[in-house]
């Protein structure tokens, strides 16, 4: 039986829970106010709309895109870097291109840190299409191939006498200034307009997305780059080659002529402008030309062709890829003729093929001197009297244009 004392203690304990719990209660919502103040002070309205739009902005800007039929761009910044880049919604004849967008933020800012030219059309392209091998001796071309990164104004705006196509691996920059830097710098020669380009796939490698943001920074700064969705290979060189001549048959069939010059090579622009003076404007290719090439059989051989892709014990009149010229209507029909001749992976003997096809034989250039495939010792004489030649790898090329190019006489 409960005394008077055991009440009094159970009342005075609910008492002093009571408040306990009041004061509690006090201490608490001081300190949730006092939170609450701070954040006011430190919240950003336009960082919370920034971070709202993440999940939404890319969809919708997108859908309203697809719906008005057009081809705007966007500004997008890199979550971990500075430069802003643009991203293009290509609608072209009915068919949709969109980019994959990784790793960026869209934002709502208008005025871009970098400018980016109209001609650009893509940051970052979708991976190459699956690759469906037509055996290790041939090339899937042709085939539904885009240009990711193009300038398809350059040659109406330039109007070139001739082109310069470089191919280059998207990650040899070191080739790509020395170019810029030598010979390739030259856009006036003898009253001549020449234009350079160079010639990319797609690397797919670690880290190709860092490299594929970098190439967009550098067509943005050269405007020279011209890149298309295969994967950049050796084997794949032939469809670089024929990815060059569709460029120039879509973008650039009003030059008269073409130049196909690996990045190694020494070129003197003024003794090839001088030949192309004295040349046929139609059905015309030169270079250093191979007649009664022998197909090789040796397993070993890096340019090893078995019977079964090419019976033959000759290849037909081809010239190296070292460097050669064409008149801009072949363009077109090696284009066409490719339809019906196997691509094999050696380029040039590719271009080979397709012209026998077409029954164009190469011409000799009228110099057997002019396009050397063994280096050739650099003397400003020596240089003086050649088109173009290989060079090699501890060879300083801007030594050497530094040299060749200064005023006085060669010889």
């Amino acid at each position: 039986m409960q005394g008077p004392m055991d009440s009094r203690k159970r009342f005075c304990s609910s008492h002093q829970c009571f408040l306990f719990c009041l004061l509690f209660g006090l201490v608490y919502f001081a300190v949730y106010c006092s939170n609450i103040a701070d954040f006011a002070v430190d919240w950003n309205s336009s960082w919370w709309l920034q971070t709202s739009r993440n999940s939404t902005a890319r969809q919708w800007t997108l859908f309203v895109q697809l719906q008005k039929n057009v081809t705007p761009s966007e500004d997008v910044k890199e979550q971990n870097g500075t430069a802003t880049r643009n991203h293009t919604l290509n609608t072209t004849e009915g068919r949709t291109n969109i980019t994959k967008v990784t790793d960026v933020e869209l934002t709502a800012e208008r005025n871009s840190s970098v400018s980016v030219p109209t001609t650009q059309k893509v940051l970052e392209p979708l991976t190459p299409p699956p690759y469906v091998s037509p055996g290790p001796y041939l090339v899937e071309y042709p085939s539904d191939y885009h240009f990711t990164i193009n300038q398809p104004k350059k040659c109406e705006e330039k109007k070139p006498f001739v082109v310069l196509l470089v191919p280059v691996a998207p990650r040899n920059w070191a080739h790509r200034d020395i170019v810029r830097s030598t010979w390739g710098r030259e856009s006036l020669v003898l009253d001549k307009v020449v234009s350079l380009f160079f010639l990319l796939g797609l690397y797919t490698g670690e880290g190709s997305q860092q490299l594929q943001e970098q190439l967009q920074l550098e067509s943005e700064e050269h405007q020279d780059l011209l890149q298309a969705n295969f994967v950049d290979c050796y084997k794949n060189l032939t469809i670089k080659t024929m990815m060059m001549l569709e460029w120039l048959d879509a973008h650039c069939s009003s030059v008269p002529y073409a130049m196909k010059i690996d990045s190694d090579m020494f070129l003197v622009v003024p003794n090839l402008i001088k030949m192309l003076a004295n040349t046929p404007r139609t059905n015309y290719l030169t270079g250093l030309v191979a007649t009664q090439g022998q197909v090789l059989r040796n397993p070993n051989s890096k340019w090893y062709v078995p019977q079964d892709v090419f019976p033959r014990p000759f290849y037909p009149r081809y010239a190296l890829g070292l460097g050669y010229v064409w008149s801009s209507d072949l363009s077109k029909k090696i284009l066409e003729a490719s339809k019906h001749v196997k691509a094999i992976y050696i380029e040039d003997v590719y271009l080979g093929l397709c012209m026998e096809y077409l029954g164009i034989a190469p011409t000799d250039p009228p110099n057997w001197n002019y396009f050397q495939i063994i280096p050739v010792p650099y003397s400003r004489c020596a240089f003086s009297k050649l088109i173009a030649t290989t060079t090699n790898e501890r060879d300083d090329r801007l030594k050497m244009w530094a040299d060749f190019s200064k005023p006085g006489p060669y010889c």
